[in-house]
């Protein structure tokens, strides 16, 4: 999996790279102090994964992030918290909060690779085909795959595609987070964010910013906290369910 740095801070870039030297398999094709040299670079080559600062003069990387498209991931390295970026329009894999431990940084290399693997894949066949009250048929290739709705943990928006997290490991398939959750029974699944819908029959933990399921955090949006602290809190909704 090749990767770029983009980060206007001189010491952050060394910081970032000397991190990617430490995994083998990630290769570090070059770094870059302004947003516009590598929009630039990518135009021409493609690249799989950007560590992408927030705050930067002039092209920022939020305006940045909204420009790219096809399969390239983007993991935001930035000082701001996840749970303060969640109010952009964004699809990133990660937010890494600076200084960057290495463990940190290793976790969110994994979910790179396993969304990149998932993304270059054949899934142009991958398709749901029924959601019923137990469960979604999802067409993969010439076969259908059943899955039962509690075994869905999660669902994430990543670019033009969905992932469905279940008890048994991750279903991708072309379509709008948007799209799926307005098929799925609303008693179970709420959206707490503009990336994530979740199974709240599987909820550990949650306070005013986040939500908990399993090993994952997931950021409860301002637009979308109100709803789901009045409808799955307040009438103890999740404490019936879980």
């Amino acid at each position: 999996m090749n990767c770029i740095i983009v980060d206007d801070e001189p010491l952050a870039r060394e910081a970032i790279q000397s991190l990617v030297e430490g995994v083998s398999d990630l290769q570090l094709l070059q770094q870059f102090s302004n947003a516009r040299s590598a929009q630039k670079f990518i135009e021409e080559t493609p690249v799989d994964l950007i560590f992408l600062d927030v705050q930067m003069p002039g092209l920022n990387g939020i305006s940045f992030a909204k420009q790219i498209t096809g399969s390239t991931l983007i993991i935001f390295t930035t000082a701001y918290s996840q749970f303060a970026l969640d109010g952009f329009e964004l699809d990133a894999v990660d937010y890494l909060i600076k200084p960057i431990s290495e463990e940190r940084f290793q976790r969110a290399v994994i979910k790179a690779r396993s969304y990149l693997s998932l993304l270059k894949s054949d899934i142009s066949a991958n398709k749901i085909e029924t959601i019923d009250d137990h469960y979604v048929f999802v067409k993969e290739g010439r076969k259908y795959i059943k899955v039962d709705l509690r075994s869905i943990l999660f669902i994430q928006g990543l670019k033009d595609y969905v992932i469905m997290q279940t008890e048994d490991g991750k279903i991708i398939t072309p379509m709008n987070l948007k799209t799926i959750h307005d098929q799925l029974p609303k008693n179970i699944f709420v959206r707490v964010s503009k990336s994530y819908v979740i199974n709240v029959q599987h909820v550990k933990s949650f306070d005013n910013n986040s939500v908990t399921i399993r090993d994952a955090e997931m950021p409860i949006g301002d637009f979308y906290r109100k709803f789901f602290f009045d409808e799955f809190v307040k009438k103890k909704l999740i404490g019936r369910l879980i």
